[in-house]
């Protein structure tokens, strides 16, 4: 039969209620339950291997959240001492030099200047006859 890595938990297994043992049981995958439906281990061993991948799991995931939770943080403070670097350099700006007249006036939008309307030019008779004719003709 296959030896356990760490007897600590063969320990932990002989603690654990029928309900826990069928949990455990129920969260195996891979070759581990066909070792056990084959009889190469046992029970025992079988659950005491299957916490030891759990927990090993379970650290590989806190070290992961770890590191995640530290490039988040980062992330927060880079964009709050991003947010207030702008008004930390107005903030000395409006101590040193109050300007109270300026506030209040508002400066006037430019508008774009019209164009002249353009004159319209004298016709000649031949002209206006022309531009008649193709008006009727036009549906």
């Amino acid at each position: 039969m296959a030896k356990i890595g760490k007897p600590q938990y063969a320990e932990k297994v002989k603690k654990l209620s029928e309900e826990e043992v069928e949990r455990l049981l129920s969260r195996m995958s891979g070759k581990l339950p066909r070792r056990l439906q084959k009889e190469k281990l046992s029970l025992e061993n079988a659950l005491a291997i299957q916490m030891e991948l759990e927990d090993e799991q379970l650290q590989e995931w806190r070290k992961m959240m770890a590191i995640l939770n530290k490039k988040e943080a980062a992330k927060e403070k880079a964009a709050k001492t991003a947010a207030e670097a702008p008004k930390e350099k107005t903030a000395p700006k409006a101590k040193t030099a109050p300007k109270t007249a300026t506030k209040a006036k508002a400066k006037p939008i430019a508008k774009p200047v019209a164009k002249p309307a353009a004159t319209p030019k004298a016709r000649t008779a031949a002209k206006t006859k022309t531009a008649a004719a193709s008006k009727t003709t036009k549906p």
